[in-house]
């Protein structure tokens, strides 16, 4: 909601009023202002719009999770580079139902910013070997196939991967 310099300022502006409570020994009132403090840090590393775009992708609710992305206004300067990617990540699994020209550009933008966990960036790069396999391209297809496989330690995506295996048999 707000800008991510807004969420620091706040978060300095509220750690020096509770180290003030502490010098007027007013403890129980710094202490909480230290852990309103930290709500600020924590939004400020993981957006909150993202967060509540994860949960409605969660309950299948594609629209609830558009409406959540669609109010991040100029993506560039409100996030920073990790929730750049989680953003690109999210509008390419928003947009595959549906162009994936559009959903190639997403992916492969998530990709090139970062996203933190392994197995989101498995998904992507086996969304973009789906893509390459629908559009013939069955070395690219074949290469993100393997670096997904290598990322997925936990064997989530073992049967997609299998799938597509078998799709590029046939190609």
């Amino acid at each position: 909601m707000f800008n991510k310099n807004i969420k620091l300022i706040l978060a300095c502006a509220i750690i020096a009023f509770a180290v003030y409570q502490f010098t007027e020994s007013n403890i129980g009132n710094g202490i909480f202002l230290l852990l309103i403090s930290t709500i600020f840090i924590l939004f400020y590393f993981k957006n909150e719009l993202i967060i509540l775009s994860f949960l409605q992708l969660r309950k299948q609710n594609m629209e609830g999770a558009k409406k959540y992305l669609d109010k991040i206004k100029n993506p560039q300067t409100a996030l920073i580079k990790k929730q750049q990617g989680y953003y690109n990540y999210l509008n390419g699994i928003l947009v595959s139902q549906t162009n994936l020209s559009l959903a190639e550009k997403y992916f492969k933008k998530a990709i090139e910013l970062g996203l933190s966990m392994d197995q989101d960036l498995a998904l992507a790069k086996l969304q973009l070997a789906g893509i390459a396999a629908s559009k013939r391209r069955k070395i690219e297809a074949e290469k993100l196939l393997g670096e997904a496989k290598k990322l997925d330690k936990h064997n989530m995506l073992k049967d997609q991967i299998n799938m597509l295996k078998q799709q590029l048999k046939r190609i």
